[in-house]
């Protein structure tokens, strides 16, 4: 049987978080007395860890300045996360996609630039916890697109990078993926373009979630 590993990413590839993200940054830098970057500008640095996102975001800040809107921003998340209307939607699909992959043996894991905090709260209001065999994230060491991360849940699920495709929304993603010597695949209903990520290394970006699943199951991996 051939061994099939997909590993996601989280934010604008399985849930659609991008207006929480965005205006928890520009809460953030608006309470740092800073222009808030909007989401043209915040869009390029979903994935990274916070602090490399916003030596990109905040170039001029010193050190002090942006460890504040760091803070702020984890701030602004968790309260937001507090409040009982507060819901990131899974994209339509996505929780069928998972499910799908997984009646046909494959396994999952997760490479998210989230904290394990959010990790954590993510998986528990989408109740996916159990689909996955393995998950890192920015709190388990250097972030994307360092291949860190895909390193890690290879080595925890025995896969090698010739059974192993990495599935994101961004340039990061699909860097991370080649770094770690594994496939890229794109989605493009997320955070980057189609440009960007086929730039970067994607064998393939693809628009809808059924198509995703197509090009998952057709994808020729190693036994």
């Amino acid at each position: 049987m051939t061994f099939r590993f997909a590993v996601f990413d989280i934010d604008g590839t399985l849930v659609d978080s991008r207006a929480i993200i965005t205006a928890c940054m520009d809460k953030a830098f608006i309470g740092a007395g800073m222009p808030p970057p909007g989401f043209e500008r915040t869009r390029r640095v979903i994935g990274l860890s916070l602090a490399p996102g916003l030596a990109y975001l905040a170039p001029q800040a010193d050190d002090a300045l942006r460890t504040l809107i760091l803070e702020s921003y984890r701030t602004a998340f968790f309260e937001m996360r507090q409040d009982p209307t507060f819901h990131s939607p899974a994209y339509d699909g996505a929780d069928a996609l998972l499910r799908s992959l997984l009646a046909d043996n494959w396994v999952l894991g997760i490479a998210t630039g989230k904290s394990r905090r959010g990790l954590d709260a993510m998986l528990e209001q989408h109740a996916w916890g159990h689909l996955f065999q393995a998950h890192f994230c920015a709190d388990d060491g250097p972030g994307k697109p360092h291949p860190h991360m895909v390193l890690e849940n290879m080595r925890v699920v025995g896969a090698q990078p010739d059974q192993t495709l990495v599935i994101g929304d961004s340039e990061h993603d699909m860097a991370m993926a080649i770094a770690a010597g594994t496939t890229a695949i794109g989605v493009s209903w997320g955070f980057g373009t189609t440009e960007e990520m086929l730039a970067a290394g994607a064998v393939r970006v693809t628009h809808q979630m059924g198509e995703l699943e197509e090009a998952l199951k057709s994808h020729e991996l190693s036994l």
